[in-house]
């Protein structure tokens, strides 16, 4: 099984801030790159889809948490040295990187491993997948650079940054799905709105370090969702919308802010009054701006998102547990989700930026009594053969 410390060390990139040598108007974690990073990947891969192209979704998702865990363990370097240190030492950085991860790793099931190492070593492995990624990679960095240049025109060297940014454009957006993103504003302003969600913070009533925001506990959730599913061997279509859901769960957010869960529960029938607003919002602003090809999955993923479901014909089915999907339903064609596994690694996720924020010294009434009522929840919690309450007493 995934071991906490892994959980912990992707948590870890909430405090690794980008662009720290240049004037910025609000935080931009490695953890708020990722997850925007993947928006967009997904984007362009439905795009490739679209257009003929063979997609491995899971080498996709894998791919994208490969390489976060890479870029962990190498830290804070600036791009061009770092793609120097790569074109000259590839070998060498990558033995030792897969040393120091090797302990976090090591008993992840799925041929996690052994893949991690294929996807650094092998040229030829996942080609596709990661030319996605790449031209993913070049997008949100491009994004994260034009909610700073503004504030750095005083900056002597910010122009020549501006010209290496610009003079890759034509080497990462060769794909036909980048060339829509460029091209076509409706999904350009699709994943602007999804980029916004780094400037809304969790846990809005209280201090905490680091200050997670919507958009990188959404990546937590589906890094958390992907080891889940890769232990249980769901299929390959259980997977990827497993990873989804939870990238997308509080996409509607963008529309309505974090409404924190006291609020929403303390009111009887408030949720529901706010699920709803939620459903028109979607309707009139996101929706509009999607090809169905893509508009019919992120439907999918953001309503009753915390359900278990599957697809039989044109019904979904939705009264069931994640064991009889396991049992019945564990096939691409079903089209199945775990909802209720996902909101346990929400609150999983929830319960680190808590849990994280106190051990640095910053606590307060609402955060020590989320830990509180999240402990009490899951201390002796299984599902599927994992055992949530040994990972939250862990962190506890």
């Amino acid at each position: 099984m995934f071991s906490e410390s892994l959980i912990k060390k992707i948590f870890s990139s909430a405090n690794l801030q980008r662009w720290n040598d240049h004037i910025r108007p609000i935080d931009l974690s490695e953890i708020d790159k990722q997850s925007h990073k993947m928006m967009i990947a997904y984007v362009i891969a439905k795009y490739e889809e679209n257009f003929g192209e063979r997609v491995d979704w899971k080498k996709l998702v894998e791919g994208s948490i490969f390489e976060l865990l890479h870029r962990l363990v190498l830290t804070d370097l600036k791009p061009s040295v770092f793609y120097m240190i790569m074109e000259e030492k590839s070998e060498e950085i990558n033995t030792w990187v897969f040393e120091q991860l090797d302990p976090h790793i090591k008993n992840i099931g799925g041929g996690f491993k052994d893949k991690f190492l294929r996807y650094f070593t092998d040229k030829n492995y996942a080609k596709t997948e990661k030319s996605i990624l790449k031209t993913a990679h070049y997008l949100a960095t491009y994004y994260e650079f034009k909610l700073i240049y503004e504030f750095n025109k005083c900056i002597y060297g910010i122009e020549k940054t501006k010209e290496d940014i610009m003079g890759k454009k034509d080497k990462y957006c060769s794909m036909r799905g980048a060339k829509e993103i460029i091209s076509n504003e409706d999904i350009y302003n699709f994943l602007n709105l999804c980029g916004q969600l780094r400037f809304q913070h969790r846990w809005a009533q209280s201090p905490r370090i680091p200050k997670t925001s919507v958009l990188g506990h959404m990546y937590m959730v589906a890094s958390t969702s992907y080891f889940c599913s890769i232990e249980n061997g769901f299929c390959d279509k259980r997977l990827y919308n497993n990873f989804f859901v939870s990238l997308f769960h509080d996409l509607p957010e963008v529309l309505t802010r974090d409404i924190v869960s006291p609020i929403k529960t303390s009111v009887e029938g408030l949720d529901y009054i706010i699920k709803e607003y939620e459903k028109k919002q979607m309707e009139n602003i996101i929706y509009p701006l999607l090809p169905d090809f893509i508009k019919s999955d992120i439907r999918y993923f953001t309503q009753d998102e915390f359900a278990n479901k599957v697809s039989i014909g044109e019904e979904i089915l939705e009264n069931i547990t994640c064991e009889e999907i396991s049992q019945k339903y564990n096939e691409d064609v079903y089209n199945p989700v775990d909802g209720r596994l996902l909101k346990v690694c929400d609150h999983l996720t929830a319960f680190m930026e808590a849990k994280m924020s106190i051990s640095y010294g910053i606590r307060s009434e609402q955060l020590e009594d989320g830990i509180m009522r999240l402990h009490e929840r899951y201390k002796n919690f299984e599902i599927l053969n994992l055992d949530f309450g040994r990972i939250f007493d862990y962190f506890n």
